[in-house]
């Protein structure tokens, strides 16, 4: 058992805490003694009700909950702000409860778990989930030249050099980290852990309805490019007339039916519900396959996508991007999806598109396909597995520090 300090600078009220946060420390909680500080949004935090609820089964699992308010995620002076204010807190935490670890995720979290290091001798967790600092930039926020960039990136090596263990989201991501320059023979250990999918909220279902239905799940703002997937829409309702479109999404619902229609899309044939995230996997069982497209960037070569998992527990092929963490690797080795490559302006054509399509809408309906999927997933995303590694390296690096 290790006493174990995890900060997450993502909300553990909104969705992706959710999913990435509160699924992880709940399953640890049953063999290490877990401190949590999280940041929250203040819309989140005037929702008393909801917040009892999170607090209450907390308390149950004996986990204590620390609530930050998130200053300004947006602006690099509010990050500022909540860095000094979350390590000071941090520190408090971890001397008053004698931790032995400090988990952090990602970058934010990280440099308050490197101040807890400095003043505790904690061993530290770096988390990463992505190259930070360059999907800033790759975003459009910072440029290169910036200072908030060269500074982030100077805050990367030492996250690197102090680490007592790395977390990746993916092989390429250790595959690059690898060759920095500043870690020539000296790679701190590490640990791949993929972006996990609990297997009872997204189970397997064989069940297909009268229309052929493709899904998509989660955002569609930022790194996910919706237009080539309202185009790959637009294509696949020409090809098939007994083709629908599913989606589940928070927030973005007159976004999507402005992309769908500006690619001529009949919406008369589309489906856009909201839903809470234990209740998702009951529309993506709706669907007959699911499609997610992510701008292939470098900083992407670390990146999960949480929709893989989920679909892929629900027995469902993909279509996506190749040019995103491994996700080519794994459709190829579980012949689970089927991989699209765009251009340098991220465009495909007409005639690539119905081909991968095609492919797909055949995979669909391969007997096989089903059964293989779920087995990807409980081999390769399974929350259960992912909280194993996790527990492992706590007791590793909690060794001889009690």
């Amino acid at each position: 058992m290790a006493n174990t300090l995890y900060i997450s600078y993502t909300a553990l009220m909104d969705p992706l805490g959710q999913s990435q946060v509160l699924q992880y420390i709940l399953g640890l909680s049953k063999e290490h003694t877990i401190s949590v500080i999280s940041f929250e949004k203040a819309d989140n935090l005037g929702d008393r009700e909801k917040l009892g609820r999170l607090r209450n089964r907390l308390d149950e699992c004996g986990i204590e909950w620390r609530v930050l308010r998130c200053t300004n995620r947006f602006s690099l002076l509010g990050k500022m702000l909540d860095i000094a204010k979350g390590a000071f807190i941090a520190t408090q935490v971890a001397q008053q409860s004698r931790v032995h670890v400090v988990h952090c995720r990602s970058y934010i979290a990280s440099i308050m778990g490197l101040a807890v290091k400095a003043r505790t001798g904690a061993a530290f967790i770096f988390d990463m989930r992505g190259f930070w600092p360059d999907e800033r930039v790759d975003v459009g926020i910072w440029t290169r030249n910036g200072i908030a960039y060269h500074i982030f990136k100077a805050v990367e090596k030492q996250l690197f050099l102090n680490a007592d263990h790395v977390v990746s989201l993916t092989r390429a991501g250790v595959r690059e980290f690898s060759r920095f320059d500043y870690l020539e023979a000296k790679v701190p250990p590490y640990t791949v852990i993929p972006t996990c999918t609990n297997l009872d909220l997204f189970s397997r279902d064989d069940k297909l309805g009268s229309f052929f239905t493709l899904g998509y799940i989660g955002s569609v703002g930022s790194w996910y490019m919706f237009d080539q997937v309202a185009f790959a829409v637009s294509r696949l309702f020409k090809m098939r007339s007994d083709a629908r479109f599913l989606v589940v999404n928070k927030g973005g619902h007159a976004f999507i039916r402005d992309k769908l229609s500006e690619a001529g899309v009949d919406l008369e044939r589309v489906e856009i519900v909201e839903a809470p995230f234990d209740k998702v996997g009951d529309f993506v069982s709706r669907m007959d396959a699911g499609i997610f497209f992510i701008k292939p960037v470098w900083s992407k070569r670390a990146s999960c996508p949480t929709r893989m998992g989920e679909f892929l527990a629900c027995g469902k092929p993909c279509l996506a991007n190749v040019g995103v963490g491994d996700v080519k690797e794994d459709f190829e080795e579980t012949r689970t999806g089927i991989t699209v490559e765009f251009d340098k302006h991220n465009h495909i054509g007409a005639a690539d598109i119905d081909m991968s399509l095609r492919s797909l809408t055949a995979l669909a309906s391969d007997p096989g396909v089903s059964r293989r999927c779920r087995e990807a997933a409980v081999e390769r995303f399974s929350l259960n597995n992912g909280i194993k590694k996790y527990s492992q390296i706590y007791k590793d690096l909690g060794r001889g520090r009690s």
